[in-house]
């Protein structure tokens, strides 16, 4: 007994002092900390390069180059009848305003005595937009009274000039380019040191509509931006009401058999369905069954409220899920019916996890591309913004995502510059509701 006692104290050791598997114990939590914060910040540095990248390619496309032009409203030109008659201006179409702009430049540049080659007017096209004769006709249609005076107008620069200040386009580059030369380079930076030609906030971009391919210095967000926000109304109209009710009969008056465990899977296969499924069934069912107008946001709003309805049922019945049984039963036995135990108590405690899974389900139908290109909203270029809600819903009309796709795929770097853009706009909208689902859980979230 006294030998076995002394082992015993022999193999005991000091609490004060860790002994080796303790040792190791400790050394195995150290590294997976470790482990974590590598994981925490690789995580964290792939997101600073993706902002970077997004940032650094698209913050010029909120500047545009506009180069300000002195011209004479030739009356003998535009008026050619002298009366100054709404109508009869009208006939004058952008190929009469074009050369009166390009030798407006041309006399103004010669003036100033700047150095350049160019002698016929012409060739100061190249420095304009081809949108800057339609900006000088609507003046003149605006301002009748104006014509026979010499008019200073701000006018949109050409693409290749825009590019050429922002250090997209260079004397090199446009060695064989039969659209401008280095020598008109050379005259935009005398332009540009007098104040002639100028980088400047482009609002346009953000409130302006999409333009033809041949004019991407004209391009704009807003209408598309407009078309999102209908989809998200309709979507926001179709899905949350159904999805909430759904949710309610599923998890609070729905009886526990194999038919509501057969709904519940579906639902949960339905959410890891790739959205280009639901773009297949909205084309086969809301335009070639229903013959809904193609393109338009309420046919959008329904696909994309097919893809959201699982993600709002999912987080709807989490949030029921989460009141306490104890709510209810205190309901119960007050004398409330199972209805009003519900609508009454368990609902209005559920509300901020539902709100918050409707606004995430929304952020996600926001960012989907692929349901509409199957619906043709890539194929249409809307040029106004709708007049009515009933227009904004039924009228043809792009989405975000598929207008920067849009963009994208077109030839000419200034439209990847807008669709890098676009991004930025896109992703301003995105943190933006994921932020609000954020506030809203944290301000009206209960602890039990």
């Amino acid at each position: 007994m006294t030998d076995f006692n002394s082992d015993m104290a022999s193999k005991k050791s000091s609490l004060l002092v860790a002994d080796a598997r303790t040792q190791k114990r400790n050394k195995a939590e150290a590294r997976f900390r470790a482990y974590g914060l590598a994981a925490v910040g690789v995580g964290l540095l792939f997101l600073v390069i993706l902002l970077t990248t997004i940032i650094s390619n698209g913050s010029s496309a909120f500047k545009q180059t506009f180069v300000t032009v002195e011209v004479f409203l030739d009356p003998a030109k535009i008026d050619k009848k002298g009366n100054r008659n709404i109508e009869d201006l009208k006939k004058a179409t952008t190929f009469t305003y074009k050369p009166l702009i390009q030798q407006g430049l041309l006399d103004q540049v010669n003036a100033a005595g700047y150095n350049h080659p160019f002698e016929k007017h012409k060739a100061m096209g190249q420095l304009l937009s081809a949108s800057a004769a339609g900006q000088v006709r609507q003046f003149v249609l605006d301002n009748p009274d104006r014509l026979g005076e010499t008019v200073e107008f701000r006018l949109i620069a050409a693409s290749r000039v825009d590019g050429y200040l922002k250090g997209r386009v260079t004397r090199e580059s446009v060695a064989r380019d039969k659209n401008i030369s280095a020598e008109h380079f050379d005259l935009v930076d005398q332009m540009q040191a007098d104040g002639l030609v100028e980088k400047v906030f482009n609002m346009a971009f953000i409130t302006g509509a999409d333009a033809s391919e041949a004019r991407p210095e004209q391009a704009g967000f807003g209408v598309s931006m407009a078309g999102s926000f209908f989809m998200m109304l309709v979507v926001l109209g179709v899905s949350l009401p159904i999805g909430v009710a759904a949710s309610i009969y599923l998890e609070e008056f729905a009886p526990q058999n194999w038919f509501t465990d057969l709904i519940e899977v579906n639902i949960s296969n339905l959410a890891a369905v790739p959205s280009i499924v639901f773009g297949i069934l909205g084309l086969a069912v809301f335009i070639q069954f229903a013959h809904l107008p193609q393109s338009a946001p309420l046919v959008g709003g329904l696909v994309l409220s097919l893809m959201t309805l699982p993600t709002i049922i999912i987080s709807t019945r989490a949030a029921l899920k989460s009141v306490p049984p104890s709510i209810r039963d205190a309901a119960l036995g007050i004398g409330a019916s199972k209805m009003q135990s519900v609508f009454h108590h368990v609902l209005p405690l559920a509300m901020p996890g539902i709100l918050t899974g409707t606004i995430i389900g929304l952020a996600q139908a926001l960012g989907e591309t692929a349901p509409l290109l199957l619906i043709g909203m890539v194929g249409f270029i809307a040029t106004n913004m709708p007049d009515t809600l009933a227009e904004g819903i039924l009228s043809p009309n792009s989405a975000m995502p598929a207008q920067i796709y849009e963009w994208a795929k077109r030839a000419d770097p200034a439209w990847y510059e807008r669709a890098w853009g676009g991004i930025i706009i896109l992703l301003v909208f995105l943190i933006t509701m994921n932020t609000l689902a954020v506030i809203l859980r944290r301000r009206f979230e209960r602890r039990w």
